[in-house]
């Protein structure tokens, strides 16, 4: 079992202060442990926002150029290891070894960075005023186990774009792929205290991140439970805090839309990543008329997905990252069960011929109400919810009748009908007949989806201050 017993604090791997507290990661496929983290604890935290702050006057200070330069070396890296990431992610996520977008989107991620910061303009002059933004200080970055390598990277090449060294915790599930950007950051020649990766635990070390005095931005993925209690912890010293949390994304298809396309695409967007995606569109609206014929392209679309071993080629689904994810996964179907929802495909248990590893059935409920406990509350698995509507105001309606905000998504071959529908959805970013993600479009969320953004302009801008010179001119 391999054993990654060290933290890179300024520039350097070393032993934590206290050593002797570890974490063993189990492989979701085989159950199996396959490797064991040191786990970092409050003094560690202090080192690397002490390294952190002695980094942040000569990394503010260079320039934007300099900036760019680094966030390419660091893609070209990235894309030169990519088959090293991808190997992590599916060990310890579970991801099918063939899902190379995972480290692809991160690689994606820091040369569109690159590009926005070679545009933008960090000074501009405002009627009288000079107005500048700079970078707001040391950041404290804490990352989710479902997207291992893509999060990380969004969140890491904005706060460099920005010129903010950086504190990181990944999730203790999934590290390795973070020990593999953390070696990748070195050999791209990243200052030292620039970047600093401490794995623990969310009561401890995220807690010790949210709550630190050195720190001045927060940015956090998670769950909507989880970011209310890193908000309260990082209350008192009034930083900064992005968010992006929790989602129960509709995906409305309207009666004119190419219904074979929009299963189709339903199906592969909600499965992949074993639905662990916050944007999945797991409630599918469509009208009562079309209903049945959906049904039935949605079983067809499901029944095509290999879920197996995320070592072998043909899998295109793997397991769920641990055993409490599966077993609250199969906890929702039963609800679904309880609560009078009709099983189109799927179901509870494992998917026939696997009797080892966190497998979930892709799983289709139709009669779904939007009372209905599997219609409102995120699952975090490859769940959707089948929900008819009568008319477009209901759907939207339905659509818009969520705690979260995050995505939101139509299906129609009218462009115009479609702007104004996507006008009307309360979430952060809509998405037309299964197009494909944009790292240069911002991402966030409505309502408890967060606040903030990340991506694009808007993400380099949450790692910068604003500041108003009066009187120069």
């Amino acid at each position: 079992m391999k054993k990654y017993g060290q933290l890179y604090i300024g520039g350097e791997w070393v032993d934590p202060v206290t050593p002797g507290r570890t974490f063993d990661l189990i492989n979701p496929a085989t159950e199996q442990a396959f490797a064991s983290i040191a786990f970092a604890g409050p003094q560690d935290v202090d080192r690397a926002v002490e390294a952190a702050r002695a980094a942040f006057p000569g990394f503010s200070a260079t320039s934007k150029e300099e900036r760019v330069a680094l966030l390419l070396r660091i893609a070209e890296l990235m894309q030169q290891r990519e088959g090293e990431l991808m190997a992590a992610a599916s060990e310890e996520l579970g991801a099918p070894i063939t899902a190379v977008n995972h480290a692809r989107a991160a690689t994606e991620n820091f040369r569109q960075m690159a590009k926005t910061l070679a545009q933008y303009e960090f000074e501009k002059i405002d009627g009288i005023n000079i107005i500048r933004r700079e970078p707001i200080g040391v950041c404290g970055l804490i990352a989710p186990w479902n997207w291992p390598i893509q999060t990380p990277s969004t969140k890491i090449s904005a706060a460099l774009a920005a010129g903010c060294p950086v504190v990181f915790k990944p999730s203790e599930f999934t590290p390795i792929t973070s020990i593999l950007l953390a070696e990748i950051f070195h050999d791209a020649g990243v200052p030292k205290g620039v970047f600093n990766l401490v794995n623990g635990d969310g009561p401890t070390v995220g807690a010790a991140i949210a709550a630190h005095p050195g720190i001045e931005m927060l940015s956090f993925t998670g769950s909507t439970r989880a970011g209310i209690q890193v908000a309260i912890t990082a209350a008192p010293t009034v930083k900064r805090v992005c968010q992006e949390l929790g989602g129960k994304s509709a995906n409305i298809i309207l009666p004119d839309a190419d219904l074979q396309a929009a299963a189709k695409w339903n199906i592969g967007r909600a499965c992949f990543n074993t639905g662990q995606s916050c944007h999945s569109p797991s409630r599918i609206l469509v009208h009562e008329s079309q209903a049945a014929e959906l049904e039935a392209l949605l079983a067809s679309e499901a029944s095509k997905l290999v879920v197996g071993d995320p070592q072998d080629p043909a899998s295109t689904m793997g397991p769920a990252v641990n055993k409490a994810q599966f077993e609250r996964i199969q906890g929702y179907i039963d609800k679904g069960l309880e609560e009078g929802a009709r099983v189109v495909c799927g179901g509870p248990g494992r998917p026939e011929g696997l009797s080892r590893g966190y497998y979930v059935k892709p799983t289709v409920f139709a009669d779904v109400r939007p009372d209905m406990t599997i219609a409102r509350e995120e699952i975090f698995g490859p769940v959707l919810c089948v929900i008819t509507y009568r008319d477009e105001d209901e759907a939207v309606e339905i659509a818009n009748e969520t705690d979260y905000g995050l995505g939101g998504y139509l299906f129609t071959r009218d462009p115009s009908k479609a702007r104004s529908l996507g006008a009307r959805l309360r979430a952060g970013r809509i998405f037309l007949n299964g197009a494909p993600s944009n790292v240069a479009a911002p991402m966030g969320g409505y309502k408890q989806s967060g606040n903030g953004r990340e991506m694009g302009v808007f993400g380099l801008e949450e790692y910068l201050e604003v500041k108003a010179l009066i009187g120069y001119l």
